[in-house]
């Protein structure tokens, strides 16, 4: 029966390479292989990279026909998984021994490994910013050529050409802002979902019952996909204020000190959009509920507990649908709001020139009108950036929190003894004492037990029901935590 047993489960384990003999899946495997079909992104020159020019064989096939999985490209080296995650955890322990708390550690890695690509994308959004904030003082000069007072004679074709290398700027900017931080959103959440991934092979018991298997998922699929969003809004925390002031200065050389009425407009519109961010954290909770449920199918059948479930998750559903109506309906407002927004600037503006009796010229105007489009977007999107802000440092501080759980005692002592190869018993354990509760030592499960198994030899482990006999087993697999004695195992 043993023999059987071990060839079955060699069978359904192990493949088998060209030489018959057996290896592990997925175990240091090359996904990727000797396959030539690597994006041209990786050997794309400069200009390539500027006008995104190695993506046409990719758009030139996908006209022709379907695209299959065969035909997309396969990533470069540097943006895949597993060598981003290998260039995360040597920078992280390098780092944590001059870091006394970890989640300045953790933070403090991910910031320095991407430290060069965020300044690089933060030029691009200084760059689209200042671009974007001359297309009104252009109008303004274009109005003052036409009223007959240019400074030399071609100064409304230098000024045609110089819009028109403004917007090609803004235009090359903006396309390689968004490029830049989605690359680097992919980095960080691809090594985040490998970290949590090798992270709960190492789980310990205890580590086990707070990070249940639905927040494991939850951690990868939803607070890694937050952390990879982050980049995308990191540079609109800045961006945002600053374009803001740019055509509040703008105003004021309009229209003086009547853009007070702007900035009380301003901080009202902001004010009434504050509610959606305490909203948006609380979707998706039940994801959580029904991994949970999924997860433990057998215990749900055993005790029949599949109405109970049944109902909590319907309850979960009910919250969030109330939840995600409350969002819809405050979206729709918003979008209302959105749109009147000009309109109510421009009429609180006009009423206060005509109350403080400031003069109103077709280049005051023109140009206070333009700056409006400047002005409209940072309104808009301030919440969002507040939100996914938020959103973030929660999902962050519970990836950290789920990183430093306690993990198997054991794993350690096992790579050094697979490297000496020299015991005499491939298990050997000495008045080991172990316990469930780790902080509970009056009372441990064993106490002063020994056992060696020597190779080759079969062990029958028997006692009553309670004694300990899934509990020695768990000691020598490392999930109970080790309070004394020694134990070594030699695979």
């Amino acid at each position: 029966m043993g023999k059987s047993f071990r060839a079955t489960f060699s069978a359904s384990t192990f493949k088998h390479n060209q030489n018959g003999v057996p290896h592990e899946p997925l175990q240091g495997e090359d996904v990727y292989g000797n396959d030539d079909n690597v994006t041209p992104f990786s050997k794309a020159g400069i200009l390539s990279r500027i006008t995104f020019w190695w993506m046409n064989p990719l758009m030139k096939m996908g006209k022709q026909k379907v695209l299959e999985n065969d035909d997309i490209p396969k990533l470069r080296l540097k943006d895949q998984a597993k060598t981003c995650y290998l260039e995360f955890m040597d920078q992280l322990n390098k780092k944590e021994k001059g870091w006394g708390s970890p989640d300045a550690s953790i933070l403090y890695t991910i910031l320095s490994w991407q430290m060069k690509p965020v300044l690089i994308s933060g030029i691009f959004a200084l760059l689209k910013v200042l671009m974007l904030s001359t297309g009104p003082l252009f109008l303004n000069a274009f109005i003052e050529v036409v009223e007959g007072k240019a400074a030399f004679k071609y100064e409304g074709y230098a000024l045609t050409a110089m819009l028109f290398l403004a917007k090609c700027l803004e235009s090359f900017s903006e396309r390689q802002l968004n490029f830049r931080t989605r690359l680097i959103g992919l980095q960080v959440r691809s090594t985040l979902t490998a970290a949590i991934y090798q992270k709960q092979l190492k789980l310990s018991s205890a580590a086990k019952v707070k990070h249940s298997p639905g927040k494991i998922v939850n951690y990868a699929a939803v607070d890694a996909h937050r952390i990879g969003e982050f980049p995308f809004w990191l540079h609109q925390i800045w961006t945002v204020c600053l374009q803001m002031c740019l055509a509040l200065l703008i105003i004021y050389y309009c229209v003086g000190i009547a853009t007070t009425a702007a900035i009380l407009v301003i901080a009202l519109t902001m004010l009434g959009k504050s509610p959606l961010g305490k909203l948006l954290h609380k979707a998706g909770q039940k994801v959580e509920g029904m991994t949970e449920a999924l997860g433990t199918m057998r215990v749900l059948k055993l005790y029949a507990w599949e109405m109970h479930a049944k109902k909590v998750i319907e309850k979960l559903r009910e919250k969030e649908f109330k939840w995600l109506s409350a969002v819809i309906l405050l979206k729709g407002y918003y979008i209302i709001l959105f749109w009147w927004f000009p309109t109510l600037m421009s009429v609180s503006i006009f009423w206060a020139c005509y109350l403080l009796g400031i003069s109103l010229d077709a280049g005051n105007v023109f140009t206070f009108l333009a700056t409006m489009r400047i002005i409209q977007e940072p309104v808009r999107s301030f919440p969002d950036v507040a939100c996914a802000y938020v959103e973030a440092s929660i999902s962050l501080h519970r990836i950290i929190k789920f990183l430093e759980a306690p993990e198997l005692e054991n794993q350690q002592g096992l790579q050094s003894e697979r490297k000496t190869n020299m015991m005499e018993n491939c298990i050997s354990i000495k008045n080991a004492t172990v316990s469930w509760d780790s902080h509970y030592c009056m009372k441990p499960t064993l106490r002063n037990f020994n056992l060696a198994v020597k190779p080759g030899e079969r062990v029958a482990i028997c006692g009553e029901v309670g004694a300990g006999k899934s509990t020695v087993l768990a000691a020598i697999l490392g999930e109970v935590p080790h309070l004394d004695g020694t134990m070594s195992l030699l695979v």
